[in-house]
């Protein structure tokens, strides 16, 4: 899954981020309501948790007009205000489920769970992908080519999924930087680098037809043999 953060305190969002990554996720940030609603409108998400009280557009209207504009993937609100009034304003705006700030972040992840479950459109389209003998299972968050599982940390598994979900396209550093990696971070290292060479040795063994291809100026591509 695919989430996008939108929130302005700084740790509060290095905090989820960090979190959701352990457990799987791939995580974007947005700083405002106005990045997070172009974001959003932009860019594929599974799913977006909001905060209310933010800089240049405020959760709420940032939730009403996404929903104007059709994008129908689950909402959370997370945030500090939680008097009643706050939780049917958050609602109302168009968000499928409301937290108090602070929560177990146990409790955030079962919430994820909840609305995945209940979900029954864009979640739930896409939970077993293939390329040729590679089977990549985000349900089980397994990875299988041919005959041999495949172990893969969390980072691996995000970027092995980032690369099916585009089989057969050309992603660039920057991309895969933003998508998977913090853009800042990742280009000023050769973190991305390294991480598709591994996940090339774990994927291409030996004997076994390339998948992952280098294309020299342009990034990377999974593509059928």
């Amino acid at each position: 899954m695919h989430i996008l953060i939108v929130e302005d305190e700084a740790s509060i969002a290095a905090f989820l981020r960090k979190g959701l990554e352990a457990n799987g996720f791939m995580v974007q940030i947005a700083s405002d309501g106005i990045t997070g609603q172009r974001l959003a409108l932009d860019q594929p998400f599974d799913m977006i948790i909001a905060d209310i009280n933010m800089p240049r557009q405020n959760g709420l209207d940032m939730v009403a007009t996404l929903r104007k504009q059709g994008v129908e993937i689950p909402i959370l609100m997370l945030t500090a205000f939680g008097t009643t009034p706050d939780v049917v304003a958050g609602l109302d705006s168009g968000a499928d489920d409301y937290l108090v700030k602070p929560v177990p972040f146990e409790i955030l992840l079962a919430r994820i769970r909840a609305l995945t479950r209940r979900h029954t459109g864009h979640l739930q389209a896409e939970t077993i992908l293939t390329v040729s003998d590679l089977v990549l299972n985000l349900d089980q968050r397994t990875v299988r080519r041919g005959n041999h599982d495949i172990s893969l940390t969390a980072k691996e598994f995000q970027l092995l999924e980032y690369l099916m979900r585009n089989k057969g396209h050309v992603v660039s550093r920057a991309a895969i930087a933003e998508e998977v990696w913090d853009m800042q971070y990742a280009m000023s290292s050769n973190s991305i680098e390294v991480y598709v060479g591994l996940l090339r040795k774990k994927i291409d063994q030996a004997g076994a037809p390339r998948l992952i291809h280098t294309v020299v100026g342009g990034g990377y591509v999974l593509r059928e043999p």
